[in-house]
């Protein structure tokens, strides 16, 4: 049987790092995907930070399951060599606060553009490059199918995932495939499931909204349950809310800010705990869950 590791972007609970430590420990999670650190992202911590970051998750005994950074979430026509300068940041950082993973992305389109199959080449060469910066640092770069870049259907993340041959991981985002038509479980996930690295929990309805872990139509219980079934070691989920506005989220780059229900929760705090209680439901009786 699988053990799952629970994760979270904590910056969903609070742009304060001191209260994301404190959200998570409420909630008995014991690893972070840092992104927003006292709204600062994760990819410009300066050296002094970093150390005062990995100062409060170890004495808290919180663990990183990959730093939750913004590489890839450019247009494939922006320049590239300033982004591989803030990829070779985002690595440094990632050694400094003993990091394995970089979850990062493919490229959003031109708005104009009618054939992502035109950009291929493009997208390939620039996510060789990428690879290549992480092998030096030793650090794993792993593709989140996120809306409108490259690699947004499980078609084109298998595409991309075959390309590098184990050298990149998959992030597999269940919301995000659902809101570009497909049906996540078991459709998406068997197509990639050889290449999944870990899992983030974020829901949608059928028509795109976001709704809390399981009540949507991600098949995110099914999905543990064929886990828990299959897999004999760990199992990194990421709860990834999505629930209410957060604190930097204009921040971000990309279609993020489409994704937000505004839902039915009072605050932050509120909606990130009924999340939490949310995916432990998901998860089947038998389940080993640290």
């Amino acid at each position: 049987m699988a053990i799952f590791r629970l994760s979270a972007f904590a910056d969903e609970y609070s742009p304060n790092f001191d209260e994301q430590i404190k959200g998570l420990l409420t909630n008995g999670i014991h690893l972070i995907e840092p992104r927003g650190i006292d709204g600062v992202n994760i990819s410009d911590l300066s050296k002094e930070k970093m150390l005062e970051v990995k100062a409060k998750l170890d004495a808290a005994g919180i663990g990183i399951s990959a730093l939750g950074s913004p590489i890839g979430k450019i247009r494939i026509d922006e320049d590239f060599e300033a982004h591989k300068d803030k990829l070779r940041r985002t690595c440094e950082i990632a050694c400094g606060l003993g990091a394995k993973r970089i979850r990062m992305f493919s490229f959003f389109m031109p708005e104009d553009c009618t054939d992502v199959s035109v950009y291929r080449d493009a997208v390939m060469e620039r996510m060789g490059a990428m690879l290549d910066i992480a092998d030096e640092y030793g650090v794993q770069l792993c593709h989140e199918n996120e809306k409108g870049i490259y690699g947004d259907t499980s078609a084109r993340c298998l595409d991309l995932l075959t390309a590098f041959a184990g050298r990149l991981g998959c992030v597999f985002d269940p919301a995000n495939f659902i809101q570009v038509g497909e049906r996540p479980f078991p459709a998406s996930f068997q197509l990639l499931q050889n290449f999944i690295t870990y899992v983030h929990i974020k829901d949608c309805a059928a028509g795109g909204t976001i709704v809390l872990p399981g009540t949507g139509v991600g098949g995110i219980p099914e999905m543990f349950a064929y886990l828990n079934r299959t897999v004999g070691g760990e199992v990194v989920v990421t709860m990834e809310p999505h629930l209410k506005t957060f604190e930097g989220l204009s921040a971000l780059e990309g279609n993020e800010k489409t994704k937000i229900s505004n839902n039915v929760f009072a605050t932050n705090e509120e909606a990130f705990n009924a999340a939490a209680d949310s995916m432990k439901m998901c998860m089947p009786r038998t389940a080993t869950i640290q």
